[in-house]
Formats: structure tokens, C-alpha cells, sequence
């Protein structure tokens, strides 16, 4: 079977890599080490498609040194070992390793004391966040590095070098249909490199054209990660922007959930929004959302995206308060430290307990004690004057008038 075209374009040095100005040329990081012939230990950490790999590779090849590759999910413990006992065998060796956020705990165990002693180099790879991921015990022996997402003309630059390549002899291709591929293939250069190959194939004179290229992907790519750090921060944008009264982020982190077809973490982060962040300042919000979420799942995807649109722009443009789960959080901290008392004796589950029965009195409402003697002049809601919340602050402060 012949190696793909991405394959073939992968760079043999970092001069060649696409992209990575802040880590990559002159007086730039990596291209120091590679100057001055010395290699640390290091994670590169970043979305797919940006040059991990290929930067990886680049620096054990301008180098010349000896190294291995491996996968922490599909190469096996045995691998592993074989690995350790060549680089005995030799005094030392480069480790590339993909996925390391999922090596497991016998892998970490074997590569660990190697690594502590020099006997490894680790070049590690992961598209997860590695100060969550990575077991910080290899993190402390390596130097992180963020690969940044490639902008659109990095994207075009790759696929410009990429028509020299022989593979794509007498290829014909106009600046539009560059920058659609560019566009489609979002920050992954490895998918533009695809498309650009299987839109050469699959054309009768080698000539490719916008609707060439439509009619094989006419959807934009992202990384959704669904299962990673990247999906969590995408449900963590679109939070922070509903908090942040912003209507149009919210819709766009919104628009990636919805991409990604997974509405139960929709409707669960937009549960937790209704309460935490809209609360007391409009009440009627959480009744609404599950009227919203009920219709999402009755007519399902696509058409889910109207209730569930409608839903977080209303969220998004609705007041905000905090002020109940603060004030609750309080409550559980005073209880977690023991900072309660004794229920007071009128509140006991006892006749004649002297307990006065508030629907007895005018306004169904009488002074009385409820919190314990210890804790009887605790305060823990702190009212908003802001939406509904602000007629709920004057009845709680005329309740507070009259206990005095």
C-alpha cells in the first residue's frame, strides 16, 4: 500500500515544518537545541494536524541521533522493554512517543527510571492538556511545549509547497480552490494535505475546481475531542460566555456542541448554567430550559438546534446571579467544619415544643428563631438587585426588619 501524500510531505528538518514561529527559527527555541546538538527531555501538546509529529521527527533527524517510535495505545509493554534494552545496548536513545497521556501505569512504571537517569530522551505527544492528563511524575522531567493552531495561510503555504511534490504531477489548481481547502480543513494541515491528494485522484484531467472539492467535504473540520480536554473547553466557553452576557460566543460555542451531535452534554452544562450563573435573577429559566431541552429531544438533530439556539440566547441575555448557591456553599462549609449547634427545642419533631405555626399569624408569617444558638446571627444570602431577584431582596430585607 503507498504512504499517503501527508506522509511523503513530512518535513526531515525544522526548517521545513509549517508553522510554530514562536518555537521554531532563528534564536527560536527548538532551533536552538538542534543548533547546539543538545536535546531535553520534552511533551509537545497541541490539536491534531498542527506538527507534532512532524516536529518530533524533524529534530532526531537534524540531530542524527538514534531513536525509536511508540504508540501509548497501540505498542504493548513488550515493545516498551525492547525498547529500553536497545537503548542499553547503545548508552542511550530518543523516544517519540504518541499519546503518551495514555500510557498506562506499568508502561510509566518501566519508562520512569529511565528517564530519570538519562537513558531515555522523551520526545512525548498528546492532544490532551498535559498539566491534567500526564502523569506528573514524567511531567516534572519534561519541558512542555504548546503547539499553536496553524492560521489559514500556513494551511495555504503547505499546500502551495505540496503541488511540487512528483506525486501531483501536472496537477491544475486555481488560488480559490487552495484557499477553499485551506478553509474546509480548519487547523490540520495533514487533512488539507488529504483532501488536496484525494481531489487530485479523483479528477478526470488533474484539473481541480471549488465544486471538485465540494463535492467531496463541503463541512468544515474542527477538533472536538469529545472524550478530552477540548471538548470541556468548548462546554467551558460556552459558560463563561453566557455568564458573560455575550449572546454571539455563546451561539458559536453552542454551534460546536451541536456539531459534535452530543446534546447530553448540552443539556447537562446548560443545567448547571440555569442554576449557577442565571439563578435567583430569573427563576423562570430552569423550567423554561427543560421545555427546551423536551422539544430538543423530541425532534432530535438537526432540528434540535432551534429550541436549543432560542434557549441559550435567552440564557445569555437573561440577568445573572450567583447569590443561592453561594449562599448554600457557605452552609455546607459551615457544616463540613462542624460549625452547626443543636436544632433549636421548638423545631424538634416534639408535642409542645412551643412551636409557633407561621399559617396562624397575619401575613403566615411570625418571628422566631430556626437557626441553632451557635450559628443564630449567620447571614449567608447576600441578595442582588438585579431582575427577579430584586423583588425577592425587598421581602427577604423586610423579613430581616421585622426580626429586629
Amino acid at each position: 500500500m503507498e504512504k499517503p501524500l501527508a506522509q511523503k510531505l513530512a518535513p526531515n528538518s525544522l526548517k521545513d515544518v509549517i508553522g510554530q514561529k514562536h518555537l521554531i527559527g532563528k534564536d527560536k527555541i527548538l532551533t536552538n537545541l538542534v543548533k547546539n546538538k543538545r536535546l531535553f527531555s520534552m511533551i509537545l501538546y497541541g490539536k491534531p494536524g498542527i506538527g507534532k509529529t512532524s516536529i518530533a521527527n524533524a529534530i532526531v533527524k537534524d540531530l542524527g541521533v538514534r531513536y525509536r517510535s511508540f504508540n501509548a495505545t497501540n505498542n504493548t509493554k513488550k515493545d516498551l522493554d525492547i525498547i529500553i534494552e536497545e537503548a542499553k545496548m547503545y548508552g542511550e536513545l530518543v523516544l517519540i512517543l504518541d499519546e503518551i497521556h495514555r500510557l498506562n501505569k506499568d508502561k510509566q512504571d518501566i519508562l520512569l527510571p529511565n528517564l530519570e537517569s538519562g537513558l531515555i530522551t522523551l520526545i512525548g505527544m498528546t492532544t490532551s492538556n498535559p498539566y491534567h492528563a500526564i502523569n506528573p511524575a514524567i511531567r516534572s522531567r519534561c519541558q512542555l511545549f504548546e503547539l499553536h493552531e496553524l492560521t489559514t495561510e500556513d494551511i495555504i503555504n503547505g499546500l502551495k509547497r505540496a503541488l511540487k511534490h512528483p506525486d501531483l504531477d501536472k496537477i491544475q489548481i486555481d488560488d480559490k480552490s487552495i484557499k477553499l481547502i485551506a478553509k474546509l480543513s480548519g487547523t490540520d494541515l495533514r487533512y488539507a494535505y488529504n483532501l488536496l491528494e484525494i481531489a487530485y485522484y479523483s479528477s478526470e484531467n488533474k484539473t481541480i475546481t471549488e465544486e471538485k472539492i465540494k463535492s467531496i467535504n463541503n463541512r468544515p473540520v474542527f477538533f472536538a475531542d469529545k472524550n478530552g480536554d477540548g471538548h470541556y473547553d468548548v462546554l467551558s466557553g460556552l459558560q463563561k460566555s453566557i455568564r458573560g452576557s455575550d449572546i454571539n460566543a455563546a451561539l458559536h460555542y453552542l454551534g460546536r456542541l451541536v456539531m459534535e451531535g452530543d446534546l447530553e452534554s448540552i443539556y447537562r452544562r446548560l443545567s448547571v448554567i440555569a442554576y449557577e450563573d442565571i439563578g435567583l435573577a430569573n427563576p423562570a429559566i430552569g423550567p423554561r430550559l427543560d421545555a427546551a431541552i423536551n422539544a430538543s429531544e423530541r425532534v432530535g438533530l438537526p432540528e434540535a438546534r432551534i429550541p436549543l439556539g432560542t434557549i441559550v440566547a435567552e440564557m445569555a441575555l437573561s440577568p445573572k446571579s450567583n447569590t443561592a448557591h453561594v449562599a448554600f456553599d457557605e452552609a455546607l462549609a459551615d457544616i463540613e467544619k462542624g460549625n452547626t449547634g443543636n436544632i433549636p427545642n421548638h423545631l424538634k419533631n416534639t408535642p409542645d415544643s412551643g412551636y409557633k405555626y407561621p399559617h396562624d399569624y397575619p401575613g403566615a408569617y411570625v418571628v422566631q428563631q430556626y437557626l441553632p444558638d451557635k450559628i443564630k446571627n449567620k447571614k449567608y444570602y447576600q441578595p442582588k438587585d438585579i431582575g427577579y431577584e430584586k423583588t425577592l431582596k425587598e421581602i427577604y430585607e423586610k423579613l430581616e426588619r421585622l426580626k429586629k
